[in-house]
């Protein structure tokens, strides 16, 4: 049997895993949780004492971490010295761009894939295998692990050749989810202030050109009252558009809309840092006191 190791266990991390299983795959994990380690092994997959250890002996090894320092500790750190000439290390988490970049330099010779593939689709996604990929990385190297990809996802864009181009991608794409997001949380405010009907307000968008499932998903929760417990955690959002300003920041490009969601998220990271995305639209409730309702 295949194996193929999963680093990094929560939300989105034990959805790969569940689905690698799956799909027929032995799977190794590991994380820092010991609660998240003990719930991965219940469910069927091999429990691991460290990252070396998931390493070992696997075809794959997907890294879905929260930031770049850990996903280099973890790459270069310890999957590089344990990893076959011909296996992958297929980077899941979302990261800058330049930090990819560097682990992949860092890399260079191993003869180590590298496949750098951040994902859209949330939780739910995850759990479901119906993640969005966009992935980069050699043809031969895609091809190598397709079955591992096709195993988490829904549709597979192959959008670059490079390591570091996947999270170019992904900046891009945040930037406009963060936009819609913060319309949408403000929006809402706007209606529940003028004493309009969540529902009616939510029909009408979706009926038209402006409807999108980002909007009509966060005016449910808002509805109904759900800020925390829906797998959108405002920390992910958070730190996902501060990547796609620092690589604007790099370019010399504005980014007006993308800095002004910024600031709508910063506000709800700072008030209730464990909530969820539509925590923002609290805020906003908050200051004029008023919010969405059925």
């Amino acid at each position: 049997m295949k194996r193929v190791g999963v680093v990094g266990l929560g939300d989105m991390g034990s959805g790969l895993a569940k689905n690698l299983m799956k799909a027929g795959f032995e799977v190794a994990g590991f994380d820092l949780s010991e609660k998240r380690l003990a719930d991965f092994g219940r469910t069927g997959g091999v429990a691991c004492a460290s990252v070396s250890e998931v390493g070992t002996g696997a075809s794959a090894v997907l890294v879905m971490v929260m930031n770049g320092a850990q996903a280099e500790h973890v790459i270069v750190g310890q999957l590089k010295d344990v990893l076959e000439p011909g296996a992958a290390v297929v980077l899941t988490a979302t990261i800058h761009a330049h930090e990819a970049k560097a682990i992949a330099k860092a890399m260079d010779g191993t003869g180590i894939d590298l496949i750098d593939t951040p994902v859209s689709g949330g939780q739910p996604g995850a759990m479901g295998g119906a993640l969005t990929l966009m992935a980069a990385g050699t043809d031969e190297a895609m091809a190598r692990h397709e079955d591992v990809l096709q195993a988490i996802s829904k549709t597979i864009h192959h959008v670059g050749q490079n390591f570091g181009d996947g999270q170019t991608v992904k900046a891009c794409l945040q930037s406009l989810i963060g936009a819609i997001f913060s319309a949408t949380y403000e929006l809402s405010v706007l209606a529940g202030k003028a004493g309009i009907s969540g529902e009616v307000l939510r029909k009408v968008i979706a009926s038209t050109g402006a409807g999108n499932g980002i909007t009509d998903g966060s005016l449910e929760n808002i509805m109904n009252r759900k800020f925390e417990g829906t797998g959108s955690g405002i920390g992910t959002m958070w730190k996902d558009l501060t990547i796609s300003l620092e690589l604007a920041k790099q370019l010399g490009v504005p980014m007006h809309t993308t800095a002004t969601a910024m600031q709508i998220f910063q506000a709800g990271m700072t008030k209730y840092p464990d909530a969820d995305n539509q925590a923002a639209a609290k805020v906003i409730e908050e200051i004029v006191g008023a919010g969405l309702r059925p």
